[in-house]
């Protein structure tokens, strides 16, 4: 799918592992997003992946452990 830059949303489908549109989005609970764009939703998990991973950090500092 691309961008075409028609102002409309961008999804990540967590069950097609796919990009989705407005037009064809599934339900929310299998969605992550929107996005501005298709590029953007594309790289969702990587973004969710870097976002734990600096939560985890932040979380073992607060606890007192070292990572």
């Amino acid at each position: 799918m691309s961008d075409s830059g028609s102002g409309g949303h961008y999804y990540w489908c967590t069950r097609h592992h796919r990009v989705e549109t407005d037009a064809d989005v599934c339900p929310a609970k299998h969605v992550l997003g929107p996005y501005a764009s298709a590029a953007d939703a594309e790289n969702a998990l990587q973004r969710v992946r870097e976002r734990n991973e600096v939560w985890d950090a932040e979380d073992a500092r607060w606890a007192g452990e070292d990572r």
